[in-house]
């Protein structure tokens, strides 16, 4: 048994969907979460930024006695990850999870793809998919505006709605029957792709998924806590009351003051 806390890292808000999902498979875990708030969207960032802001998100939640470190940040887990030297506890991303499930479900082998700016030009997603499956089609589209949406509370209405039209209709041309959410915040728009794509499209939540793959790796390492019951916390690099107004749509709870800012850039080269 390891009782150590799992660290939990995204570029804001969009990371909590994997939290939420961890504390529904392993309420016994205790879990440290940074959200990057201050620099958000990481996805529009280049890459030896994003490099250097995952360098100094690891450094932090290493501070703390942590056993596990989970990337619940599509764009962090595509292009940082690779270039991340030796970490002492192991760094879980959410991209192979996502394309382990979805090559599970597919049954046409036509997947869709949709993450930020950096998550698409990167490219993971199609590349695992096609090394695992060589005869499925992928296609793929960047949705800039989803990030800002759900930032900013807009998950439901027409906006939402027609943002997802505007950037799902090329992916439902081609007759998809699999949709990876490749990023954190997307499952909090699940009712307007949902409104749009119909209910033949089966999606995939990268954050439930990777919260498996998480599950699964603890288990197999004898590393499960035995608590009755898990602790949380919470950091932001920026505005905590933001943070907090919009944190229980993710969570579907309050987190009310287990909320603390820091100065993320302390933690650089």
């Amino acid at each position: 048994m390891d009782n150590r806390a799992i660290g939990v890292f995204d570029s804001g808000l969009g990371g909590l969907t994997g939290v939420r999902e961890l504390i529904n498979l392993l309420p016994q875990e205790s879990t440290v979460y940074f959200g990057d708030t201050g620099r958000v969207p990481y996805g529009s960032r280049s890459n030896q930024t994003i490099i250097r802001y995952v360098q100094e998100d690891i450094r932090f939640l290493l501070t703390f006695d942590i056993k596990l470190i989970m990337v619940a940040c599509g764009t962090a887990s595509s292009v940082a990850l690779p270039h991340i030297p030796d970490c002492p506890v192991p760094v879980i991303g959410v991209v192979e999870p996502a394309v382990k499930r979805a090559l599970e479900v597919t049954k046409n082998n036509r997947i869709g793809v949709i993450g930020t700016s950096g998550t698409i030009n990167n490219g993971m997603y199609e590349r695992l998919l096609r090394e695992n499956r060589p005869d499925v089609t992928v296609f793929s589209n960047a949705c800039p505006l989803f990030v800002p949406l759900v930032e900013n509370g807009l998950t439901d209405g027409e906006i939402a709605y027609l943002a997802a039209k505007e950037y799902l209709a090329p992916l439902k041309e081609k007759q998809i029957d699999t949709l990876i959410l490749g990023c954190t915040h997307y499952p909090l728009l699940v009712g307007a792709i949902r409104a749009f794509l119909g209910d033949d499209v089966t999606l995939i939540d990268p954050g439930y998924e990777t919260a498996r793959f998480v599950r699964d790796h603890l288990t197999n390492h004898d590393m499960l806590s035995d608590r009755k019951q898990g602790d949380h916390q919470y950091f932001v690099s920026d505005s905590i009351e933001n943070f907090s107004k919009n944190a229980g749509a993710f969570l579907q709870e309050e987190i009310g003051q287990q909320i603390q800012k820091i100065e993320i850039e302390r933690f650089g080269v």
